[in-house]
């Protein structure tokens, strides 16, 4: 990987190919929050100093227009001999289509799940579009650059166009390769890149938070051998998936594209053999490494290794036997827990699909003191009620925080709230100050915040610096904001890690069919 900072990047190219990949961004979509820290790399397609008749993705996308106003892209797209077999086109503007009834529709659809952002999934074309945000995801969960443009190109009926393997590479440059990883209590920033570190400790800031020990070199570390992360509730799932999705013979089935799956698929179990690089760091200077660390377009991830974590006490709640995972929720469990670790992240699910009992099993799963933040005191009742259903928590590991009760949470505990309890300004009585102290004076192992789509707005992000906790996991059942905030949520919380297709949940039976009637009125 060649050398590179954030003053020497090439932004002129990278931002031609951005902003003409995704052509209907608003002109205010330039203003960047401070507050966020957005990389430059995530924000190139915001650029408008792009002359579109000079760039090579525009050509391409218009130069072959027909009579009727449709787009030839035959010259620059050659049909594959085998065609029929594989699922996807790739067009030069970046949008993916996708054969729901193809063969291999199911490798085809988890893998663009994490590579690309839903459009519109009907019966039979899914539409998806490449963008910087989903490149950051996919690489956030383990997918290599090579791995991203290899599989693509073998799902494709067609030659994916120079220019998208361009983006690709430029977009996932430098995304995900380091971390910022909580160990034996103390902070790591860690990377399988040792150049990437040697650069970043050349900056005089990062330099500052680094934590002098008695040898100046970076810290190399093997690990051999696993500790395999069992997920409580997993078992029926992986016993009822192949109920889930109709089987497809072998025949059906390209041999490069099976072997290729099975590649990735191995490599995202085994991505912890590997050599890692690491420098200690200073546990007060967190916050100005990570702005540091995006600023030079090195975005750390956050994982929480809360398996060897000895400060904060274990929760000691298990979930009930009787909470058994559907297939699709322990594929967003697997994404957050992949490589044994805790990410941070978001999981979209539609309404009914069961995103609580993700939650509860995340909390089960790290099994330290969790954090639960909702809209109203209804949704924080209904919590309760979930952690109570689907865990072995009582009512004295089961805290309330609202205008209503005002439980002071203990040593280890489950402590559900709301938004605007924690993110307010105006006075308030001895007890409410009593129990927010409390709240921001201690470490939470996890913070769950449901509906997350509310956090963007200026009010409520302020609850991400108010309390601090190793983990956060945002659930949804609509990512999307009419002001165009939503991809804070990116560097606010982390990465999309899962997003169902809600027409697949209905079809298997996992949420209600939607029924439409005319009403007259008279």
């Amino acid at each position: 990987m060649s050398k590179r900072s954030a003053s020497k990047d090439p932004v002129g190219k990278v931002a031609k190919l951005l902003k003409n990949i995704d052509n209907n961004v608003d002109d205010d979509d330039d203003k960047v929050n401070d507050e966020a820290f957005i990389p430059k790399a995530a924000s190139r397609r915001l650029e408008d100093s792009v002359d579109v008749e000079d760039d090579d993705l525009y050509r391409a996308s218009t130069t072959g227009m027909t009579n009727e106003g449709l787009k030839d892209f035959r010259t620059e797209m050659e049909l594959k001999v085998d065609h029929e077999n594989r699922p996807l086109w790739v067009t030069p503007d970046g949008h993916i289509f996708l054969e729901s009834f193809s063969p291999v529709y199911k490798h085809a659809h988890d893998f663009l799940i994490a590579i690309a952002e839903p459009v519109c999934r009907p019966e039979y074309i899914h539409e998806y579009k490449l963008s910087a945000y989903s490149l950051y995801a996919a690489v956030s969960v383990g997918l290599q650059t090579k791995d991203i443009i290899e599989y693509l190109q073998r799902l494709s009926k067609t030659t994916v166009p120079e220019d998208i393997l361009k983006f690709i590479r430029l977009c996932t440059l430098s995304y995900a390769k380091v971390k910022l990883v909580l160990k034996h209590n103390r902070y790591f920033v860690e990377s399988a890149y040792p150049e990437i570190l040697r650069n970043l400790l050349q900056d005089s800031q990062i330099q500052e938070c680094r934590l002098v020990t008695t040898g100046n070199g970076l810290d190399t570390n093997t690990i051999a051998e696993k500790a395999r992360l069992v997920i409580p509730g997993v078992a029926a799932a992986a016993a009822s998936a192949t109920t889930d999705t109709p089987a497809t013979t072998n025949e059906q089935v390209p041999d490069d594209i099976r072997r290729l799956y099975e590649k990735i698929d191995r490599d995202e179990e085994d991505m912890e053999d590997l050599k890692i690089v690491s420098f200690e760091v200073i546990q007060n200077t967190i916050e100005l490494l990570r702005k540091r660390c995006q600023e030079l377009e090195h975005p750390l991830l956050e994982e929480y290794d809360f398996r060897h974590d000895t400060v904060l006490k274990n929760l000691n709640i298990e979930l009930r036997p009787n909470a058994i995972l559907r297939p699709y929720q322990e594929k967003c469990l697997r994404k957050m827990f992949g490589n044994g670790r805790a990410r941070s992240g978001l999981i979209v699910l539609p309404c009914g699909a069961g995103k609580s009992l993700v939650g509860v099993t995340a909390a089960c799963t790290i099994n330290k003191s969790c954090l639960v933040l909702c809209n109203s005191n209804v949704s924080v009742q209904q919590w309760k009620q979930q952690f109570k259903m689907w865990s072995t928590a009582d009512d004295s590991k089961v805290r309330l925080f609202t205008s209503d009760d005002k439980e002071k949470p203990n040593d280890s505990c489950v402590c559900i709230s709301t938004y605007p309890m924690i993110a307010r300004t105006e006075r308030c009585n001895a007890e409410t100050t009593e129990v927010m102290k409390l709240l921001k004076d201690r470490e939470w192992g996890l913070m769950i915040l449901d509906e997350v789509h509310t956090i963007p707005a200026e009010r409520f992000r302020k609850v991400l610096t108010i309390v601090r906790a190793h983990t956060k996991l945002g659930l949804t059942a609509t990512l999307v904001r009419e002001d165009d905030k939503i991809t804070d949520l990116n560097f606010l919380i982390g990465p999309k890690l899962y997003e169902a297709n809600w027409m697949e949940l209905q079809n298997l039976g996992h949420i209600a069919k939607v029924q439409c009637a005319e009403v007259n009125f008279h």
